[in-house]
């Protein structure tokens, strides 16, 4: 750890260094953030998250990744992806995959990835339905690592296990008829031997995330702070937002202490996967409760409205051929400024769906 004295910054102050980490200036085609993915739930939502930062699907590949989430990550950097993911030992490995449904199951830790992983590899050869895997890979694994499912009459696989060793299967995960439709990479990796690259991968959190605590970075990633204690980075200063103690990469001090002002009738729609609403200190992007429970539902959530460096609303976006209605609701009462910024929004998400028109509504 660093020597500095500890930082002492306010709530403004980080809102607006990570609208500027994330590139919501749309001054670059291939936003940092990226190294982070951009997660694709609802499917479907993940290019919304692109073009409110001015880039594009292009080179994304769709893959279980963090958590095992889908997401939109870089084509070319899968390889190091999954060995930065790949649990750093076996008592971390059992954090990532602990459920009730398979408790004896999630003792055999790192084990428990590579048998998945490797299941996964022999049986998706060629596009196949996530059902169909499933059953396959199932019956590959261990019995201690799949539950007894009682409306199948059937032994499944964890899911929480069986997505987040897709990566390291070398799985796509894509769609086709309202489907999940698994495939092989068009370029495969091996298993990871052992973890590489975490360390990296704890710095990008808190390069885009930060100032953060080792309990977030963990909650991102699927697990406990214990076990991502040895890859916690050198060269991190204490920064202390509010009163409360996080942490910063040594190298975006200044990026924090100067980071820009942004006016409120700067606006962005971002879907309820986007990378800025993954920090795991929501109480710092939305400091109230009410609100916070509005936003982050565990079932069809809604994404949020970004006005200069403050989350001022919510939005929701139906419709599908020529016309997409976006229909907006705001925390308070929103500026004409902000409305007019949210018209050429609306187009921008009736857009990336493919639309022709976009028609909005502001309640």
């Amino acid at each position: 750890m660093n020597d500095t004295a500890r930082i002492v910054v306010s709530r403004e102050q980080v809102l607006r260094y990570r609208v500027a980490a994330h590139g919501f200036d749309r001054a670059s085609p291939t936003p940092g953030v990226l190294v982070l993915g951009i997660q694709d739930t609802p499917h479907g939502s993940a290019p919304a998250a692109l073009a409110a930062r001015g880039a594009s699907p292009g080179g994304l590949e769709r893959v279980w990744s963090f958590r095992g989430a889908p997401h939109l990550h870089r084509r070319t950097g899968l390889s190091a992806l999954a060995g930065a993911l790949w649990p750093l030992d076996d008592a971390d490995a059992t954090a990532r995959i602990s459920t009730a449904a398979i408790k004896e199951g999630a003792k055999l830790g790192l084990a428990a990835f590579r048998v998945t992983a490797e299941a996964l590899r022999r049986t998706v050869v060629e596009p196949l339905g996530k059902g169909e895997v499933s059953t396959a890979v199932s019956a590959a694994v261990p019995e201690s690592l799949t539950f007894w499912c009682t409306p199948c009459g059937a032994r499944h696989v964890s899911g929480l296990l069986f997505q987040q060793a897709g990566l390291f299967g070398s799985v796509r995960v894509g769609t086709e008829r309202g489907k999940t439709v698994l495939s092989p990479l068009g370029s495969p990796f091996p298993v990871p031997e052992a973890a590489s690259g975490t360390q990296d991968l704890v710095r990008a959190y808190l390069r885009f995330l930060g100032p953060a605590t080792r309990a977030e970075v963990a909650a991102f990633l699927g697990t406990r702070p214990t076990a991502i204690r040895p890859v916690w980075p050198e060269g991190l200063v204490e920064v202390s937002v509010d009163g409360v103690p996080a942490w910063l990469p040594e190298s975006e001090v200044d990026a924090l202490r100067g980071a820009p002002r942004v006016g409120a009738s700067s606006v962005r729609l971002l879907p309820p996967g986007d990378p800025f609403l993954q920090a795991r200190d929501r109480s710092l992007l939305l400091p109230e409760r009410a609100r916070q429970k509005e936003l982050w539902r565990a079932i069809g959530g809604p994404g949020a409205v970004l006005a200069g460096s403050e989350v001022v609303g919510t939005w929701r976006a139906r419709g599908s051929g020529r016309r997409v209605e976006v229909t907006v609701t705001g925390f308070a009462a929103l500026s004409a400024a902000v409305r007019r910024a949210l018209e050429v929004e609306a187009r921008t998400v009736a857009e990336v769906r493919g639309a022709k028109e976009a028609l909005l509504r502001i309640e």
